[in-house]
């Protein structure tokens, strides 16, 4: 197990909640961006953490017009009632992915199925804390976006113009394995943000998956510069599904996102949303008499019966580091991490934190 300091969770939000309000944003805003750091770090995520938001922000976001702090969101008029289409005005991602997941869940209560599809929109960060609380509360949820650039080579190709473009989906399974089933994934084979995390701490990529500035594979973090797909054709696939269903959200060109601006162009990502509840897929004819719960145990106790009681869940790596962000009493930090940390807390005008006064992690 890696060493971790603990820094409690409401000085990390306080914290994450200064710097986005010295960079404009409302206080609304700043909270969700707060919670949404606090919920990767919570679950084990160290590559869409508060650092790499605040990142994001500095290249693509307040500072260079591509994130507008305080935007109000526009709903477009649909002819169909479980549907709901959003122009994001370039509001901040954290925020307006809260607003979606919450307003699917509402569809979801009253048709069964709630799709949120926004268009105009700057980067959500980690999609998993999004599904994972909506699966905790007993649905089944799915989303996916645009990544904030093109950094994926396809396949036979030399010139990155896919994203990393993520795929989340969280089931409701607490009851059956006592934590949410949560599928999780960039589509290249690391993120950008594992990249930028193992420069940081000096360790190497796996081979084959990033290349150089000369379409080389590299294992060098601090060399690569674009990635690639994971799985070859699948994960380019998976990329593909992200970039079309953007296209037909309203998302434009994808080499031209979050980059210099172009005369009638539109730069931003764009989101997707569908939550759907258990009970409207439900045939009622489960085998042997058993309730709907009690067939989804099966299925998993079957799954992983037969010799393969050793292997891992989606999910459970993040339920761990959940439990030992819970018994630690705080979230769990590298000391290089930390000092990432104390850059932002000297921008915010806020008190770095010491070292060697914080808590070790068991």
């Amino acid at each position: 197990m890696e060493n971790f300091r603990v820094i409690p969770t409401d000085e990390h939000n306080a914290l994450v909640e200064a710097a986005y309000l010295k960079r404009g944003y409302t206080a609304d805003e700043a909270r969700a961006a707060g919670r949404m750091a606090a919920a990767a770090t919570w679950h084990g995520n160290r590559t869409h953490n508060a650092i790499k938001a605040l990142h994001l922000d500095r290249l693509f976001g307040s500072g260079q017009g591509g994130c507008v702090p305080g935007a109000e969101i526009e709903k477009i008029p649909t002819r169909f009632p479980a549907v709901e289409v959003w122009d994001a005005h370039k509001k901040l991602g954290q925020a307006t992915a809260l607003l979606a997941i919450e307003r699917a869940i509402e569809l979801a209560d009253e048709f069964g199925t709630g799709t949120i599809a926004v268009d105009n929109a700057f980067h959500y960060l980690w999609g998993g804390g999004y599904v994972i609380e909506a699966a905790r509360r007993g649905y089944i949820a799915y989303t996916c976006c645009t990544a904030a650039l093109t950094e994926v080579v396809p396949p036979g190709g030399k010139f990155p113009t896919l994203g990393t473009n993520p795929h989340s989906w969280g089931l409701p399974t607490s009851e059956a394995l006592g934590y949410p089933l949560v599928i999780d994934w960039a589509t290249s084979v690391v993120a950008m943000g594992r990249v930028q995390q193992l420069a940081r701490e000096g360790g190497a990529l796996p081979p084959n998956a990033a290349v150089d500035v000369d379409g080389q594979p590299t294992t060098d973090p601090a060399k690569a510069v674009s990635l690639l797909p994971f799985g070859a054709h699948k994960g380019y696939g998976l990329s593909l599904i992200n970039e079309l269903y953007a296209a037909f959200i309203g998302g434009s060109t994808p080499t031209l996102r979050c980059r210099a601006p172009v005369a009638g162009e539109k730069q931003t990502p764009a989101f997707y949303f569908q939550v759907i509840h258990p009970e409207s897929l439900s045939a009622r004819r489960f085998a042997a008499g058993r309730t709907q719960r009690e067939n989804v145990q099966a299925v998993l106790a079957d799954l992983f019966g037969h010799g393969n009681e050793a292997c891992t869940l989606p999910g459970q790596i993040e339920a761990r580091a959940a439990a030992r962000s819970e018994k630690n009493g705080g979230l769990l930090f590298s000391e290089a991490e930390i000092a990432a940390l104390n850059e932002i807390a000297a921008e915010a005008g806020q008190r770095p934190w010491e070292i060697g006064k914080l808590k070790t992690a068991e």
